[in-house]
């Protein structure tokens, strides 16, 4: 039974000129100069002042949304919560300090998070007169899955590889990881062992914050949290710590981590960071961080979440990433539409990664096997390009088992599909990226932050009201779906979140609305 079929490379379309022409506009455009950080603002303490019970993160969503529904007035749809805004009154003073230390502000965003009509404002695939730039499904999405990865699943289905597995993967799979790893990080030297696949990224870190946080001695200090940041990993890390939330300036697709290090405690337990702000696409500094995991003693944790560390350049990782107290959760490059291969993995000390075995092993089990042969087949070709191998020789055909009966011509063949069709992928999302910034950098009372990673991108906007209500107006008055910043912890200002990853007669379409709306004063 063969691994790979002889099918040729499925290249992106071209783009259209008026797409190519926005990107090339973009890229000769000068620094924006742009510096965002979160913040926290009049209208959030506000909702907190107002609550009769503060540590209730629900009444705090009602309120919030209560404030709302009154401000919309003929448009409200739920006048009881409009009502609860209008009963409410001063109650106490709030300061920033005591947002930021508190989990119940982790609770209220993940209360917001989850009740944001994700689905309803998403692109339901069909035309009509809704528009989405949240991430959306596979037929609204701007690339498909590879042939050689497609050529795995199959495989792995035919050779019925479905059924229970090791813990923390299969070996070869693992082996594989920690090659590419090791060509990541200088200086690296990651075997197996330091591996464990799991099933994507927001899993990894729930079960780390419950591995490394369960039982462990209350140090007085709690967990830092860098935002930007998702809700739900951040609320993983608050229910077993207490936290504190860490804003990172991003300027110019830059994210400084200096007020982690300048929050940094001896006996801080855990110091949780995203290496690409998911609201800017902002990359950390690679200097600044390797400083912070310096400064870190031994006893505390540093844990990254690389997941969005793609479509952002080859630079290589610092050292420090490698230390024996840093764990890294990583996925591979969302080129093609992410859903389909989720995975991912922790990479950390052998004896940490030895006891996550003992903690997965009793919590969940194994992630599905189904995806192992692709995951090892994807970390290796990744790596070849990484090190700009050309040609596949004995050495490379020999990394594989023989049980997949590989002979030179035909992965030779499976590699040079791969790397087409991750290439085209890559040039496409670039492309409509680069287009997106420039066609929104001419709208009149915004600011654009250009992206360094991933395809989601900051529109900053005048409006004196939250990202939350923007996000319900612009989808009422012009049926484009966006992501309230909110969500992300920017308690300030009125801003969207939008992805950029749509085929471009979607994506041309709903920037044609959403301009006019951002324009409005």
């Amino acid at each position: 039974m063969q691994l790979f079929t002889d099918a040729p490379a499925r290249l992106m379309p071209p783009l259209p000129r008026d797409a190519l022409a926005s990107a090339a506009a973009a890229r000769r455009a000068p620094d924006t100069g742009h510096t965002f950080t979160p913040a926290v603002d009049e209208r959030t303490l506000d909702v907190f002042r107002r609550a009769r019970d503060p540590a209730d993160p629900r009444e705090l969503r009602d309120l919030w949304l209560g404030r709302i529904e009154h401000e919309q007035g003929r448009h409200a749809t739920r006048p009881q919560l409009a009502e609860h805004w209008r009963a409410s009154a001063h109650r106490r003073d709030v300061t920033t300090e005591e947002l930021l230390s508190s989990r119940t502000t982790v609770a209220f965003v993940h209360e917001l998070h989850q009740g944001f009509p994700h689905e309803e404002a998403g692109d339901a695939g069909t035309p009509g007169p809704r528009l989405s730039l949240l991430p959306g499904p596979a037929d609204a999405c701007a690339t498909h899955l590879p042939r050689t990865v497609r050529d795995c699943m199959r495989y792995a289905l035919r050779r019925d590889w479905y059924g229970y597995s090791d813990s923390c993967g299969r070996v070869p799979a693992r082996e594989a990881l920690a090659a590419y790893e090791n060509r990541r990080v200088h200086g690296a030297r990651y075997t197996g062992r330091n591996v464990a696949l799991t099933v994507n990224a927001p899993f990894a870190v729930s079960g780390l914050a419950d591995h490394l946080l369960s039982g462990r001695p209350a140090s007085g200090a709690p967990a830092l949290c860098a935002v930007p940041n998702r809700p739900t990993t951040v609320q993983a890390v608050a229910r077993r710590a207490d936290i504190r939330l860490v804003p990172l300036t991003c300027a110019d697709g830059t994210m400084s981590v200096a007020p982690l290090l300048a929050a940094l405690r001896p006996d801080t337990p855990l110091v949780f960071l995203p290496t690409v702000a998911c609201t800017t696409g902002a990359r950390v500094a690679e200097d600044e961080l390797a400083l912070l995991i310096r400064a870190a003693p031994p006893s505390t944790v540093i844990l990254l979440d690389e997941s969005d560390e793609w479509l952002g350049g080859t630079a290589p990782l610092s050292a420090a990433r490698a230390a024996p107290h840093v764990v890294r959760v990583s996925g591979f490059p969302h080129t093609w539409q992410p859903q389909v291969l989720d995975a991912a993995w922790i990479v950390a000390d052998s004896a940490l990664v030895a006891d996550y075995y003992e903690y997965a092993s009793t919590s969940f089990g194994g992630p599905p096997s189904l995806l192992y042969t692709t995951v090892e087949v994807v970390a290796r070709m990744e790596r070849w390009l990484a090190e700009g191998t050309d040609r596949v020789g004995p050495a490379e055909t020999g990394e594989f088992e023989t049980t997949y009966g590989l002979t030179r011509a035909r992965l030779q063949h499976a590699y040079d599909r791969y790397r087409l069709e991750r290439r085209s992928q890559e040039t496409t999302l670039t492309t409509l990226r680069d287009a997106a910034v420039h066609r929104l950098s001419r709208t009149a009372g915004v600011r654009v932050h250009t992206p360094r990673c991933s395809v989601d991108l900051l529109v900053e906007t005048a409006r004196p009201y939250d990202s939350y209500r923007l996000c319900g107006e612009l989808l009422r008055e012009t049926g484009v779906a966006a992501h309230p910043p909110l969500l992300d912890f920017c308690l300030a200002g009125g801003g969207l979140r939008i992805t950029t990853a749509k085929q471009w007669p979607r994506l041309t379409a709903a920037l044609s609305r959403l301009r006019p709306f951002l324009e409005v004063p």
